[in-house]
């Protein structure tokens, strides 16, 4: 018979998602199990977001260091110990994890490590790491927070070692000297840029006609001149059918582009052509959640399933696939849980992409605004007129806003650039507070800095910029 244990509410995955709604459920009187199969702070802390942050932050330092004789600063002999590199990156994930283990213990939260299952609305089975199984009931409410798996591709079986998915391309320990990005998206052009720096040769496939599909097209095209200008190639347009190892073994892959055929030689694949959300295989279904074909768990405004007891947040609810995104989420249904009122009202959703340069938006394109029936004014502006990215040597990008035409109100912002996915903070936070093109204008912005640029396109928007030509 397996131990049954009663609690308040059960949070299913550790992520950003998962942690942060177990951590504020303890911090509102509530008793929360939280259950984890493998290492807290789920893909983000662990194969995601920061050890990928680490590794760009170590492939930038190690191209300014190469390229400093610009600046006056000459360094001899420098070289990249890909070995100690992935030591560091995994002390800074260990201390991170470590870190939520300790919040867990000063907020009360239980945590359990196995896999779980959904057996009714409020119940849930654990298997347990020592093979245990443990009931777990909870009084409240369940929380789904099982993220999303990489979606692979059929001819190209990864086997961890040459074709690979972003949680092996994280923890290289060999530089390739070929590296193909399957999927021109986020993280094949994170990772594809951070192993291009260390001196890959690298080659991105793109299904579509556009690298990072979604983004505003001119923020694209200035990461891709960057790409294309470090020697990368490019095929859009065109998908993976095949792959074939070679006597030497390395890989021939085989691309369809349009009507012919293209062969890539390379030494590693890396699969990351999306994410698929992990609604499946939790026996959702059996307890009466609707479960959408691609594993995608609906809820409401207040992250609550069709079954009243059962909510989900993060990647498992569906798009966008954010860790910010599944970190709000999981407050709002902690308050919900608890009591107060709470629900997924934000205005604004920024995202970033951590490609060189920097990406990052907020809001509406101007495409997507005039769709819906705005007529719009855009304001740009270029960094290579700002005193503060001359002074830092990295000048390309802009930053552009769209702006309702009739009332001068802020419908998105969009950089390419130096900091852009700091500098899109304050752009989140003008269309959250409904601020007009010229609350960001009268508004001092210190000098020199980059967050001038925000300022400045706001200006020409209204045709006042002041260190740019007005058009």
């Amino acid at each position: 018979m397996p131990t049954t244990k009663t609690c308040d509410a059960i949070v299913i995955g550790a992520g950003p998602g998962g942690y942060v709604c177990a951590i504020r459920l303890g911090q509102l009187g509530q008793n929360v199990v939280c259950v984890e199969k493998e290492s807290v702070g789920g893909v983000c802390l662990n194969w995601g977001c920061i050890p990928s942050k680490a590794l760009i932050s170590a492939a930038h330092t190690y191209e300014h260091a190469k390229h400093g004789a610009v600046m006056g600063i000459k360094v001899a002999g420098i070289e990249v110990d890909i070995v100690a590199m992935q030591a560091w990156k995994d002390a800074l994930v260990k201390k991170l994890t470590g870190g939520i283990r300790q919040l867990f213990k000063a907020n009360r939260v239980e945590l359990v490590t196995g896999v779980a299952r959904v057996t009714g609305p409020r119940s849930v089975l654990v298997q347990q790491a020592d093979g245990t199984d443990l009931h777990l009931e909870a009084t409240k409410a369940i929380v789904v927070a099982t993220g999303g798996s990489t979606i692979e591709i059929p001819g190209l079986p990864m086997d961890g070692r040459q074709i690979i998915g972003a949680r092996e391309a994280v923890s290289l320990r060999q530089v390739p000297r070929r590296l193909c990005v399957i999927g021109g998206g986020v993280i094949g052009l994170e990772l594809g840029t951070v192993y291009q720096k260390l001196g890959a040769e690298l080659t991105v496939v793109e299904a579509l006609p556009q690298l990072l599909t979604g983004v505003d097209p001119e923020c694209t095209q200035v990461v891709e001149r960057k790409l294309l200008k470090a020697h990368a190639r490019i095929l859009k347009g065109a998908k993976a059918t095949s792959v074939a190892r070679q006597a030497d073994g390395s890989l021939r892959l085989t691309v369809q582009v349009g009507d012919k055929t293209d062969t890539v030689e390379c030494d590693v694949v890396l699969v990351a052509v999306g994410v698929r959300s992990n609604g499946k295989n939790l026996g959702l279904e059996s307890a009466g959640v609707n479960v959408t074909p691609g594993g995608v768990v609906p809820t409401d405004a207040q992250g609550r399933t069709n079954v009243p007891s059962i909510f989900a947040i993060g990647d498992v609810s569906g798009p966008p696939l954010l860790a910010h995104k599944a970190s709000k989420e999981g407050e709002v249904v902690a308050e919900v849980i608890a009591g107060h009122a709470a629900a997924k009202d934000w205005a604004a959703m920024p995202a970033a992409i951590f490609t060189d340069p920097e990406v990052a938006s907020v809001g509406m394109t101007a495409e997507s605004a005039r769709e819906q029936g705005y007529e719009v004014k855009v304001g740009k502006f270029p960094f290579a007129a700002l005193g503060r990215a001359l002074a830092m040597g990295v000048s390309e990008g802009f930053v552009k806003v769209v702006v309702d035409a009739r009332t001068n109100r802020l419908l998105g912002v969009h950089a390419v650039g130096p900091n852009a996915s700091e500098l899109i903070a304050e752009g989140a936070l003008a269309l959250e507070l409904g601020a007009v093109a010229q609350d960001v204008v009268l508004t001092v912005h210190t000098h020199p800095t980059l967050s001038e640029a925000l300022m400045e396109a706001c200006g020409a928007a209204m045709g006042q910029a002041i260190h740019a030509v007005n058009r």
